[in-house]
This record gives structure tokens, C-alpha cells and sequence, in this order.
């Protein structure tokens, strides 16, 4: 997953961004709404964790930025207040959760998966497309039980395929989300990458599909059409 997190306190940012990359996302960060903007304007994210106290203003405004554009991204608000007000604030303008400072980084990673489960249509912690399951926590891979040999890179574009089902990703949009903003990969780490992964889940409920033109797409394929 490609996450924005927008924080100006470095050793927080730094721990949030470690540990979340210990997982096989990537991250950038941001320590001030201008920043946030242009990241957030020149990038797709699957999560922002938003700090509300910013340097140049409060986080809110940039949620309510992100939502008056019709960016429907999930947001992570972190804070320090304690108002109930503040937090029924930030939900209202859009939050999809909401965490008090200090908070336990493990528990940040779990809303974080919560989140990303909840987006991709899935209420437990399997992302599934048929008899492909992926394990968010584990990030193990399996089909009928049978577990995949994958690299953390691979875990990621498959956690990114199926999170998405049916929506097309563009080549240069999967190079952010699998690398980061300021990766020096192009397209063709992307044709690489999906080739091998393509290979791996042959003869899963998951199809990959090339839009020559436009991108990539997965799709569940139906039991009947695995067998066959």
C-alpha cells in the first residue's frame, strides 16, 4: 500500500513511516499542509495519517481540502486534544478514524489494516479473490491452502490488486504506490513485477488483466472458470 503520513514531529513521523514499511507499504511524509497538498495532488494513496496540529495550519483544513476535490482517500486523524468536539469534528468532515497522542504503534498498524480491509470490502483481516487468500497481518499468501512463495515486493502488488478488484490502475500510478514518490523505478519494474506475480497465483481465483493503453485490472474469477 502507498501511504502519506503528515506529520511535522520527525521522531514520530520517522517511527510511523518505519514501521508501516516493516509491513511492505511505502510511505511519504509531509510536515506541513503545502506539502501535503502537492503530494496528495500529484499522487493516489490508499491512506493519509493526518496530524491536526501542523506548523502552518490545522489538518483539518486539508481534510476538508481532500473532500471538497472529491478525494475519497481514507484518513487517519492523529492529535493530542482530548476534545470530544475535535473528534466528533474531524468524523464530520470525513475522518474515517481517530487516534489521541501518545498511541501505541501497533495499534496504529491495526486501524491502518482496519481501514484498508474495510475500503477493499473485506471485514476480516483476508484480503480474497476465490481461493486466493492474503493475510494482511502474516502477509502470507495462499491458494487452497497452499501457501505462495512471495517477495515483500509481490505481497505488496498483490495486497494493491485486490484491494482494488475491478478497478483499472495505471502503470505510472502502481510504480508510485510499489516503490514511493521518489523511486527512480518506471513501467518496466511494473511489467516485471506483475509478470512474476502473474505466474505465482496461475490457476487462483485472481485474474490480472492488461488494458493495453491503460493499465492493469484484477477480477475474481468464478470457481468453474479456475477449474477449467
Amino acid at each position: 500500500m502507498h501511504f502519506l503520513v503528515v506529520e511535522d514531529t520527525a521522531d514520530v513521523a520517522e517511527a510511523i513511516t518505519e514501521r508501516l514499511g516493516r509491513g511492505g507499504h511505502s510511505c511519504d511524509r509531509a510536515g506541513l499542509l503545502e506539502d501535503a497538498k502537492h503530494f496528495a495532488a500529484t499522487s493516489a494513496y490508499d491512506l493519509v495519517i493526518l496530524d491536526i496540529n501542523l506548523p502552518d495550519g490545522s489538518g483539518l483544513d486539508f481534510l476538508k481540502w481532500l473532500r471538497q476535490r472529491k478525494n475519497a482517500v481514507p484518513v487517519l486523524v492523529l492529535t493530542a486534544r482530548l476534545s470530544v468536539d475535535d473528534k466528533i469534528g474531524a468524523l464530520d468532515f470525513g475522518a474515517d478514524d481517530y487516534m489521541v497522542k501518545p498511541f501505541d504503534l501497533g495499534e496504529l498498524e491495526a486501524r491502518v489494516r482496519a481501514i484498508v480491509r474495510r475500503r477493499g470490502g473485506e471485514a476480516g483481516a483476508t484480503l480474497s479473490a476465490g481461493n486466493l487468500e492474503f493475510d494482511m497481518v502474516t502477509r502470507l499468501a495462499s491458494v487452497d491452502g497452499e501457501q505462495l512463495q512471495l517477495t515483500p515486493r509481490e505481497q505488496l502488488l498483490l495486497e494493491i490488486f485486490l484491494v482494488n478488484k475491478g478497478r483499472v490502475l495505471e502503470k505510472d500510478e502502481l510504480v508510485v504506490r510499489l516503490f514511493g514518490m521518489d523511486a527512480d523505478a518506471g513501467p518496466n519494474a511494473i511489467e516485471l513485477y506483475v509478470g512474476r506475480l502473474r505466474r505465482k497465483v496461475s490457476g487462483s481465483g485472481l485474474e490480472i488483466r492488461t488494458l493495453r493503453g491503460l493499465g492493469y485490472q484484477a477480477l475474481t474469477i468464478k470457481s468453474e472458470a479456475v477449474a477449467r
